[in-house]
């Protein structure tokens, strides 16, 4: 007995060891409808980045967008979306300053020149640097009353941080076609054909992560469908622990819950990778009423680029 059930365990731990090794997400085709629509963007007034220290001593990156004249009516923080980076919410600021705005848009860590790409030092350390961020405002900014909207991902981790004991660090929340879960009634198939997520390596980092063994938490869990000639700019991948942060919780309900500040979601009502007409009863499931708005002929990614909805997004935070 006593040696079947070491045979039983080597077993285990030799597959665990295999799933570690080569149970990596594959690379997913790309996807026309998300690569597609940046190649029309003009980024030929993309601000410069800035930068201010996070508590780890990293240098993190950020884009700020000022009004053209007069004092900012407030300060929109934007979260940008999965494998992206503050460039691809351009259009989406630079229509806030013209409203009279202030924009503070930060290449999340793991992602265009903040920290190493696809990963971060723990699961946590995301809301950190956003505290830190809101710290390094110069003054003036800082006064202002703040709102924090996120795409995609950026929208799930916005959540996140709404539903947090640090919600308060904000004024109002606007979701944009937030990730909540990959159950959620809102997440389509593989996301769309968006993502690849190695389930194998998944589970078993999961598994470790309970047994409190975070040792292997920087090897690649997701991959994204990015077009082969953006790869190099962009994040392809993240490691588990940026898996696991830039989202909501586990518990996706209860950040839900959670929120005590006001709370908008938008989203495209043509979306290729949600379930855009979900949302509402997503929210009121977890027992919130949220109010939800969909912008006509309008997909994933053309929430922030199409001019109608970036119309929609800063007349909701104007109201």
């Amino acid at each position: 007995m006593a040696l079947s059930a070491s045979a039983v365990l080597i077993a285990a731990i030799a597959a665990a060891a295999v799933a570690l090794v080569k149970g990596g997400p594959r690379q997913p085709a790309p996807l026309e409808s998300i690569n597609a629509p940046f190649k029309e963007v003009d980024f030929s007034d993309l601000p410069a980045l800035r930068r201010y220290t996070a508590r780890d001593g990293a240098s993190l990156a950020w884009r700020t967008y000022l009004p053209h004249a007069g004092a900012p009516l407030g300060c929109v923080v934007l979260i940008h979306g999965s494998s992206a980076s503050s460039a691809s919410l351009h259009p989406l600021a630079r229509h806030f300053a013209a409203a009279g705005y202030a924009a503070c848009v930060p290449d999340v860590r793991g992602h265009g020149e903040s920290g190493r790409k696809g990963t971060i030092d723990y699961i946590g350390q995301l809301e950190d640097d956003l505290e830190d961020l809101l710290a390094a405002l110069p003054g003036d900014l800082a006064a202002l009353s703040k709102t924090l909207i996120g795409f995609s991902a950026g929208g799930g981790f916005a959540l996140r941080f709404a539903g947090s004991t640090r919600q308060h660090l904000f004024d109002r929340y606007v979701l944009l076609a937030p990730f909540l879960h990959h159950k959620a009634r809102t997440t389509r198939d593989e996301v769309g054909g968006w993502v690849s997520v190695g389930m194998p390596r998944l589970a078993v980092l999961a598994m470790l992560n309970g047994l409190r063994i975070r040792a292997f938490n920087h090897l690649p869990t997701i991959a994204y469908a990015l077009a082969p000639e953006v790869r190099d700019q962009l994040t392809p991948q993240y490691s588990f622990n940026l898996m696991q942060n830039f989202r909501p919780h586990a518990d996706y309900r209860a950040d839900i819950r959670g929120v005590r500040r006001p709370l908008h979601v938008l989203a495209g009502a043509d979306d290729e990778v949600f379930h855009a007409r979900e949302y509402a009863a997503a929210f009121e499931e977890a027992g919130a009423h949220v109010p939800v708005t969909l912008v006509p002929g309008v997909g994933h990614i053309g929430l922030t680029l199409d001019a109608p909805a970036i119309a929609t997004i800063v007349g909701c935070v104007k109201q």
